[in-house]
């Protein structure tokens, strides 16, 4: 059964585009379940009786701690074990999440739940990295990761377009009775809708995607794939230690902007021009299917066009272009009228920042050895959830709630805090191209030598 839902031949074309689309797919459901949140906020402080820094835990330290923490285990199985049945479970177990956060009644039920969405969500990306690392040559990787981070963009504009509808639908409604479940408010049913049809996807995914080959694999002196351990992956981030600072905090920081006002600007809209949720949704919608996938694509593009230009660096040039681009709107658009304008400078706000996704994961995927690239892209992942999504959408909170003194300011906080991290992403992107340059040489030159030596290699650089 399982052969015949099988696209044709693991190694053709049509297989692997399938299995980038099957991964993308699973991606934007992540985001939607995601993201849904952000756009009830006002209903869901209001039910749950939160303010705005209980609610940026709830968006960002529930998801992104466990999340964070749980992505090292999961991808050091991912590294030894079937990356399919890992990603599998994984959507089963935040599809359910979701749902069960509809079920909330207070701010540490919801923060379990969220909690839940996060360590499924976790053996989603490492895992499909390491697939795509072992399918894909070099100068068509990024183009892949490309197409795999639009499902985020998708998924988070999914979000806005499905959480405004089903808002709009039932905004005169106080509240619902359902089977089994009893009386619920519109945005607990918001979750009933969009977490259970992963279930659906989890077992397509389980059905008709298998572990691709693994490439590279270190071996020992007989020629039997050596097992790595952990402390060999900390000893190549030791070994690469100033390309790992630069590449981890220069992107950390690009994602502070993008996720930080993928949270945060349905708040804005709403307070600042008073906007019904139905209409900040829709609009959102538009601004992050256009600007963010677009630019995730270009993104994409641009690292393959300077990798296949001979710039080793490509990656970093990319994500470099990204923050330049962003830098000036990201402070702007808060305090511009009408709301078009504001608008406008968010869409390109969202383009540039979005470059940051295709070019962050294809730097880790070029640098890292097969066997640990699952787990350094966890760790990865770690900096990143822990910055952008943690403490990056907190610190917005804190400084409307207890520096500025009035959520009507949130304006004020967003430009703050994203036009600082965009400029410091600008500065830490830049200094990291010649040690990336250097890492990348070494790299080539220990593969060149003998597989185990390319796990291994950690020499000061």
């Amino acid at each position: 059964m399982t052969e015949q839902l099988l696209p044709q031949n693991p190694r053709s074309t049509r297989y692997r585009n399938y299995v980038v689309a099957i991964c993308t797919a699973a991606y934007l459901l992540s985001f939607v379940d995601r993201q849904a949140l952000a756009l009830m906020i006002e209903p869901v402080k209001r039910d749950l009786s939160l303010t705005d820094t209980q609610f940026s835990l709830l968006s960002g330290l529930a998801f992104s701690l466990l999340y964070a923490v749980m992505g090292l285990p999961i991808a050091a199985l991912a590294d030894r074990r079937s990356r399919p049945v890992i990603i599998s479970v994984g959507i089963a177990l935040w599809s359910l999440a979701t749902a069960l956060s509809g079920l909330s009644k207070g701010f540490a039920h919801m923060f379990l739940a969220r909690i839940g969405v996060g360590v499924g969500e976790a053996a989603l990306t490492p895992s499909a990295y390491s697939m795509f690392s072992d399918m894909f040559p070099k100068d068509k990787l990024g183009r892949a990761l490309g197409v795999y981070s639009l499902g985020s963009i998708l998924g988070g504009s999914a979000a806005f377009f499905i959480g405004g509808y089903v808002i709009g639908l039932v905004k005169d409604v106080d509240a619902l009775s359902l089977p089994l479940v009893g009386d619920v408010h519109a945005w607990q049913l918001t979750f009933f809708v969009i977490g259970l049809p992963g279930l659906l996807l989890a077992a397509l995914f389980f059905l008709t995607v298998r572990d691709p080959e693994r490439r590279g694999l270190a071996r020992d002196a007989s020629g039997a794939v050596r097992k790595v351990a952990m402390r060999e992956v900390f000893t190549f981030l030791r070994g690469h230690a100033r390309t790992v600072f630069h590449h981890h905090a220069g992107f950390a920081l690009s994602a502070v902007v993008l996720l930080g006002l993928m949270a945060w600007a349905p708040a804005f809209y709403l307070r600042t021009f008073g906007m019904t949720p139905t209409q900040v949704g829709y609009a959102l919608g538009v601004v992050v299917l256009v600007a963010n996938g677009s630019g995730v694509l270009f993104g994409g593009r641009l690292v393959d066009r300077f990798t296949h230009r001979g710039h080793p660096d490509g990656a970093m040039r990319a994500g470099v272009v990204g923050a330049v681009g962003m830098a000036v709107p990201v402070i702007l658009f808060p305090h511009v009228r009408p709301v078009w304008l504001s608008l406008a400078l968010l869409a390109v706000t969202m383009f540039f920042s979005s470059f940051a996704m295709p070019a962050s994961s294809a730097a880790v995927q070029l640098l890292s050895p097969n066997q640990i690239r699952a787990q350094v892209s966890a760790l990865f992942l770690l900096v990143l959830s822990l910055s952008a999504v943690g403490v990056g959408t907190t610190l917005v909170a804190l400084v409307t709630d207890e520096l500025l003194g009035s959520e009507a300011r949130i304006g004020t906080s967003l430009s703050l805090v994203y036009g600082i991290s965009a400029v410091l992403s600008i500065g830490l992107l830049w200094l990291g191209r010649a040690p990336f340059r250097r890492s990348m040489a070494r790299q080539e030159r220990a593969s060149a030598q003998e597989p185990r030596d390319a796990v291994a290699d950690g020499t000061a650089g």
